[in-house]
């Protein structure tokens, strides 16, 4: 993700290198960084969240969920939805009830496995399942959920809790990190339970469809209105799935490796086309310094809203009115770090934001010629307490999308001076390839990185990614950093 307000900050003090910056936590603390890995959240059979200590009742326990099927209808004049979804899951225990996460919308029915299942609605997005037996250990189960309603829409230019945004132009989309799934269907919303995620969506005749995934040809229904059908055949996690509708143009075309590409511009924005054009470009770029392309399909959706973010929705990230090529790079740089490997927990968010940051960095240098050696020590120079007093790891909920986007990048540079470009070409590729398809922690790259580099560093991952102060110039001066 990248904001708008942290880029037009940064632009006024750097002409070189594009950053993001956002404002920073100021909560210090002087515990001691973890040494070895913690135990990721677990969740007991139903219950009514999946551990993460930030979001304690985001998704649910008891399961894990392989493909969800989601099929809509949306009427733009009356902000209408109609739903019907079919998730496919397998139970991790027995479960006489299970929840699904699902805000606002009116549920009509629940079934599991073909026969009805009784369902209540409990807190801001729990919905609760009985199934008429209990469902064993280790089983595959079908859930399917009928609904409908008008989507609890975002706030106009915020993030918005629930991520459904409404168009100018009459239309909606999806996007927000770390909730937006369940505005418009029932998940498992946590990004440790990632899924293969199918959508129909029908819309009126003159509305078109983007979402996430390889596009089949849209269905007429000769009643007025049209069915769009995609299909993301990687796993994806929850807050990475999106639908666009509005009066799309589209654009297709190809990677050199046979990628389908389909990039779609809303009404009063077909002049993105020239940012997006450098898109097989970037996707080479990051090939190179990441390993090969791991998503089905690639694209952008370019939206003519001045939301406050973009969004690295999987294969086809989400463009405010704003982008520019930066952050096409950056979120592009998320196909590997944060779409194909996935947090754990939301406190490891450096993981995708810090790398997708410095992935401009890498740009800027190969690209614009620039010299990161020396961009680094300016930046150090200003930095500010602002600057230093943010953590990157285990920063606290609400802080996750802060001080990643401007220190994350320093300190990723630092890494690299301090363990040589052999090593660190190798952490960039073969974390990638490593945990492809799956999820990570923080303190698992910890690790990684030092099996890598042959020696400890866990003085270095201290001082930059655990405290909340400069660090010692030791760290902060490494190799050819050193003045």
């Amino acid at each position: 993700m990248r904001n708008r307000t942290a880029v037009r900050a940064v632009c006024l003090t750097l002409a070189a290198v594009s950053l993001t910056a956002c404002s920073v936590s100021r909560t210090r603390s002087t515990e001691p960084a973890p040494t070895s890995d913690e135990p990721a959240g677990s969740a007991e059979p139903s219950a009514d969240g999946a551990g993460d200590p930030y979001y304690p009742t985001d998704g649910n326990g008891g399961y894990d969920v392989t493909a969800y099927h989601v099929q809509i209808s949306y009427d733009p004049s009356s902000k209408e939805l109609t739903g019907d979804t079919l998730v496919t899951a397998k139970a991790a225990a027995e479960l006489t009830t299970f929840n699904l996460d699902l805000r606002g919308l009116d549920v009509a029915a629940v079934t599991v496995g073909g026969t009805d299942a009784k369902f209540t609605r409990s807190g801001e997005h729990e919905l609760v399942i009985t199934p008429s037996a209990p469902i064993a250990s280790g089983s595959s189960f079908e859930t399917r959920v009928k609904y409908s309603g008008v989507p609890e829409s975002a706030e106009e230019g915020s993030l918005g809790e629930n991520g459904w945004q409404l168009s100018s132009s009459g239309g909606a989309f999806a996007a927000g990190e770390p909730h937006s799934a369940t505005a418009w269907y029932p998940a498992n919303d946590t990004p440790k339970d990632k899924a293969t995620f199918k959508l129909d969506a029908r819309v009126p005749d003159g509305w078109s469809v983007i979402s996430n995934g390889v596009e089949s040809a849209p269905t007429p229904g000769g009643d007025g209105w049209t069915t769009y059908h995609w299909n993301e055949p990687n796993r994806i996690a929850t807050y990475l799935t999106t639908v666009g509708i509005d009066k799309w143009t589209f654009e297709r075309s190809t990677l050199s490796n046979g990628t389908p590409v389909v990039s779609a511009y809303a009404p009063g924005v077909e002049g993105k086309r020239s940012v997006e054009a450098r898109l097989p470009e970037i996707i080479d770029f990051m090939s190179s310094k990441f390993g090969p392309y791991p998503q089905s399909a690639a694209g952008g959706i370019y939206i003519n809203e001045n939301i406050g973010f973009s969004l690295e929705t999987q294969g086809r990230p989400i463009y405010a009115a704003w982008a520019e090529e930066s952050v096409v790079v950056h979120e592009n740089a998320h196909m590997w770090y944060g779409n194909s490997v996935t947090v754990d927990q939301w406190k490891d968010i450096c993981l995708n934001e810090c790398f997708a940051s410095y992935a401009s960095w890498l740009w800027d240098e190969a690209k614009n010629d620039v010299n990161l050696d020396d961009e680094y020590r300016t930046q150090v120079a200003r930095g500010t307490d602002r600057l230093w007093s943010g953590k990157l790891y285990d920063m606290g909920a609400g802080n996750e999308f802060t001080a990643v986007y401007e220190k994350g990048p320093m300190a990723l540079h630092a890494l690299r001076r301090l363990i040589g470009e052999e090593a660190f070409d190798r952490v960039l590729k073969d974390w990638a390839a490593e945990h492809k398809d799956g999820n990570a922690s923080w303190l698992e790259f910890e690790k990684f990185t030092q099996e890598i580099a042959g020696k400890d560093l866990s003085g270095f991952f201290k001082a930059w990614f655990h405290d909340d102060t400069q660090p010692a110039d030791e760290y902060l001066y490494p190799g050819p950093l050193r003045k």
